[in-house]
């Protein structure tokens, strides 16, 4: 009995190709692995392997961009995360500024900050650079020296307040400014 078996078309190969398309393929891939597990055509097991080689594909270049943006450090995303940090740290010496002027003190924490907000506010009081996998995110470093000044500074990647890798806020600070914000002499050394 030499019976010839019939074989797929290019339609369940195309889709197949489809699952490399990040995100959407997914679904594709998954459609792929079962049509050509569901199949008693010629060619079924390899569309199956397509299938779930472009959803690997995805896995993989999702589990990269993942790495590499949130856990690796010393790369190109950490100066990106640096600049993000220098610039919300900016805006919230602003609303540390503001919170004074409306309760005539400073804030007691950046916690009793972030209650006074409204609650859509685009002030955010966490370091983004900080990055923690599962964990909650990191406060900026804020204390209070006394009634009329305080420090406010990133933490850099050795996680210590007040060395050189303080990540500072981009405001220029005179004498007779009315900012109460200070820098600390051991951050200086890293500007």
């Amino acid at each position: 009995m030499n019976e010839k078996q019939e074989k797929l078309g290019i339609l369940p190969f195309v889709i197949g190709g489809v699952s490399f398309i990040p995100g959407i393929g997914i679904f594709f891939g998954i459609v792929a692995i079962i049509w050509g597990l569901a199949t008693k055509k010629l060619g079924g097991k390899k569309l199956a392997v397509v299938g779930a080689c472009g959803i690997g594909f995805s896995v993989i270049l999702y589990g990269a961009l993942f790495y590499f943006g949130f856990v690796q450090r010393g790369g190109v995303y950490d100066d990106l995360r640096v600049q993000l940090s220098k610039n919300t740290i900016t805006s919230l010496v602003q609303s540390i500024e503001f919170y004074k002027t409306q309760n005539s003190r400073y804030p007691e924490s950046l916690e009793v900050l972030r209650k006074s907000l409204p609650e859509n506010s685009l002030v955010f009081v966490h370091d983004p650079a900080q990055v923690q996998m599962g964990g909650e995110p990191r406060y900026y470093h804020y204390e209070l020296k006394d009634q009329e000044h305080y420090y406010l500074l990133g933490v850099g990647p050795d996680e210590q307040p007040y060395t050189s890798d303080d990540v500072l806020p981009n405001i220029e600070i005179t004498l007779n400014s009315g900012v109460g914000l200070l820098i600390h002499q051991d951050s200086k050394n890293g500007l």
